[in-house]
């Protein structure tokens, strides 16, 4: 028995790997965050044989859990995708994954795109430690407490924000870094992708004098250079 994470593109179609396509074509039921949004990154990679779609975000996946065990037990081959990237990291599925390995279904990954790896690497900040956070935490509160224990280990900090928290995110930081120069990826792997750098009040001038509160942003904190 087996049920496969399926990563794909989170931008650049042509990111899309060869066992992702093969793994797609011959699934009977693929799970995804948006129905639409998985339709339509399937008419893009030209799938001929379209599994059965069915939505499975952080308010369906506890439902679906044994009705996903039984179709997988009856032989049907099962995958899951987020919208875009890597599944699990940052979007729904690890209760179903977890549950599915508790009774002895083998989980298979199907590598590819991930939006902090990709961000580290366009950084060229030290990778060969670092940290990746997920979204940042919506009360400041836990925010600094966050910061207070990973700052000290000096190692780079890869966080994710949406559009809605980015400018309230970033003044934070400033209070918090002052004027420490940090990272901005936006627009990973698309034809308008960039990486800014600054302090935290730098950063917030800049997206906002360009109008470019937009879409979602990873910010890292790379390491202060030793003394």
């Amino acid at each position: 028995m087996k049920f496969y994470l399926i990563s794909t593109p989170i931008g650049n179609i042509e990111d899309i790997s060869l066992r992702a396509l093969k793994t797609l074509e011959n699934l009977d039921i693929l799970l995804c965050e948006d129905t639409r949004q998985t339709k339509k990154l399937l008419t893009l990679l030209n799938i001929e044989n379209v599994p059965k779609l069915l939505r499975c975000d952080e308010y369906t996946e506890e439902k679906l859990k044994e009705k996903v065990l039984n179709w997988i037990k009856e032989g049907k081959k099962v995958g899951l995708v987020s919208d875009a990237g890597t599944p699990l990291i940052s979007d729904p599925g690890y209760r179903l994954v977890s549950f599915l390995k508790e009774n002895k279904v083998e989980i298979i990954p199907v590598p590819g795109p991930s939006a902090f790896l990709v961000a580290l690497l366009k950084s060229a900040y030290p990778c060969d430690k670092f940290a990746f956070l997920g979204f940042f935490p919506r009360k400041s509160g836990k925010l600094r407490s966050l910061l207070e224990k990973y700052l000290p280990l000096n190692i780079t900090l890869i966080f994710y924000e949406s559009p809605y928290r980015i400018e309230k995110t970033l003044k934070l930081l400033s209070e918090i870094l002052k004027d420490r120069k940090i990272g901005i990826a936006r627009e990973l792997t698309k034809l308008h992708e960039e990486f800014i750098e600054g302090s935290p009040l730098e950063l917030l001038d800049y997206l906002k004098k360009e109008n470019k509160l937009k879409g979602e942003f990873v910010i890292l904190i790379p390491k202060e250079k030793e003394k």
